[in-house]
């Protein structure tokens, strides 16, 4: 990511009215070819369609293209106008006005204010149970209704008429715009949602979209789905594809034939592909803010509470073979869990300034000394588990390495357990498992967004690891020091190497994302944080 895209860390304007122009196409009809259909390949069938419970890449990415918040990512990972027309922020930095510009729902329905009042509503409400709903803890009482002490009513955004959002927060947050264009914080149609009940999300039919697409085909259990043109969307003369057609292809020769035989537009590589396709002129190596990190179950578990034991497991990984001879697919060895490039402040890299080398370091025979030792703390002879992972290529070549690496362990057994990507993540969620490979994508460009992750409480802490030191550092960076630069990237810079120290996850590689896409196809844009893709402008040439 170049430094002019990052956002500088705790940076608060005066009072500002930012005018939002809507971007065009620079195609031409006569470049166009007759059949507007995108074929491209996912490597995991799509997990839902409800923006208040989508917690994956897939998920978003679909989201993304069939809806549409107050802004909008584009292009290293800027945000750009989407619903709202223009915004302004108060001299305290604590109130946002989003003017909106009048579009229609997929059904009709006007898109207003009032449904962006429901949609946040609904994420942070706890029954509804979004694993997301953190995202909101700078909106006024939005704790309090998380924790069930306020009725979600009393949210900090209200509906100014049909076409003004005004929100509310407890302090200033200098990332808010890129909040905002986050799935979580999409609008949504009460009635809509109330019509189809239990049923909302989870198919193409039983929802309703205000984006440049809608979701047409999808079973909620298929392999495929399909994108068409929303010809109610607001913005409907610029889009030019007619249909998006997504396989879920696991298998990566049999995507790639399907790739050369035309039958996908694009594909993802891996193993040894990407070696053999680095000078076509349809690779592409996409820059990715996404982590691949072991995470232990610490819940019950007084192994896995062992902080010895957990530095063992991450001592003997030599990760350097991992990227560098197994996946050689432009991954690189993570050095924390805020990838490189995501931040950076005076020109120095989060990722370089907030690590702690031994934590990602190779040293076997330190490993098992500290392996023999939490044993024996433990009160143990042996150890066992099971290591759970995606059941796609990337997932499957993780546990065959890691429990290879973890088999080196004096009496210690591995099993892996390769899953289906909805599968791993609804048992990751609910705490079954005993150590997990979690592919983390950061949602917007600010450390927060990897590091809020670990807090005691927060919902995505699946293996439950604990640390009072790192809880107030993370809340001093998001209180206290929100208004303070410095201050505040000091407090994120100490609460990774807490969690590094403390071995409170495993960090193994920050993953490459290496692609072919053909040649004729134009306008896509890319943006490697949150979901990735966005296709509104996109179209086939001839």
């Amino acid at each position: 990511m170049r430094v002019k895209s990052v956002i500088k860390l705790g940076t608060v304007a005066a009072l500002t009215t930012i005018a939002l122009a809507a971007c065009g196409s620079s195609s031409s009809s006569s470049s166009q070819a007759k059949d507007q259909t995108l074929t491209w390949m996912e490597s995991s069938a799509l997990p839902t369609m409800d923006s208040s419970l989508a917690t994956d890449v897939v998920s978003g990415e679909t989201l993304n293209n069939t809806g549409e918040g107050l802004l909008k990512f584009g292009k290293n990972s800027t945000t750009h106008p989407a619903v709202a027309k223009s915004y302004s922020k108060s001299k305290d930095g604590k109130t946002y006005t989003f003017n909106l510009r009048k579009s229609n729902w997929s059904n009709g329905d006007k898109v207003t204010a009032k449904d962006f009042v429901y949609g946040w509503q609904r994420t942070v409400n706890p029954k509804t149970g979004s694993q997301y709903a953190y995202l909101y803890a700078d909106v006024k009482n939005a704790n309090a209704i998380m924790n069930g002490k306020k009725p979600v009513s009393t949210l900090g955004i209200k509906a100014i008429g049909d076409y003004k959002v005004q929100v509310s927060l407890i302090h200033p947050v200098s990332y808010f715009p890129t909040l905002v264009a986050q799935t979580a914080f999409f609008p949504q149609n009460q009635k809509a949602v109330e019509k189809y009940g239990k049923k909302y999300g989870t198919n193409a039919q039983d929802n309703v979209y205000n984006g440049a697409f809608k979701l047409t085909y999808w079973t909620g259990t298929s392999d495929n789905w399909t994108l068409t043109k929303n010809t109610k969307y607001w913005n409907a003369k610029s889009v030019k594809l007619k249909h998006i057609k997504f396989t879920a292809v696991k298998d990566p020769q049999t995507a790639l034939s399907q790739y050369q035989s035309g039958k996908l537009d694009a594909t993802y590589l891996s193993g040894q592909q990407p070696k053999n396709y680095k000078t076509d002129k349809e690779y592409h190596a996409r820059n990715s803010s996404r982590v691949a990190y072991l995470e232990l179950n610490q819940r019950k578990d007084t192994m896995m509470k062992n902080p010895k034991a957990r530095q063992a497991l991450s001592l003997i990984i030599d990760r350097n073979q991992f990227v560098n001879k197994v996946l050689d697919n432009g991954s690189k060895v993570a050095t924390g869990i805020v990838t490189s490039g995501l931040a950076i402040r005076n020109g120095k890299d989060f990722a370089t300034e907030g690590t702690i080398p031994a934590a990602t370091a190779h040293n076997a025979a330190k490993a098992k000394k500290l392996w023999n030792q939490a044993l024996k703390e433990t009160g143990r002879k042996s150890y066992a588990l099971t290591l759970m992972a995606d059941d796609t290529p990337e997932g499957k070549s993780t546990t065959e390495f890691v429990q290879s690496q973890w088999s080196k362990l004096p009496n210690f057994k591995v099993t892996n357990a390769n899953l289906p990507y909805k599968t791993r993540l609804a048992r990751s969620a609910s705490g079954q498992f005993d150590a997990v490979v979690t592919l983390w994508g950061a949602d917007f460009p600010d450390p927060i967004t990897d590091l809020s992750l670990f807090t005691s409480d927060n919902s995505y802490n699946n293996g439950k690891w604990k640390n009072k030191t790192y809880d107030k550092l993370v809340k001093e960076a998001t209180t206290t020091n929100a208004n303070k630069p410095a201050a505040r990237w000091q407090n994120l810079i100490d609460a990774q190497k807490v969690l590094l120290k403390d071995q409170g996850i495993i960090p193994v590689y920050q993953s490459g994302k290496p692609q072919l896409v053909k040649s004729k196809v134009k306008g896509i844009t890319y943006f490697p944080v949150s979901s990735n893709w966005d296709f509104s402008k996109a179209y086939i040439a001839k």
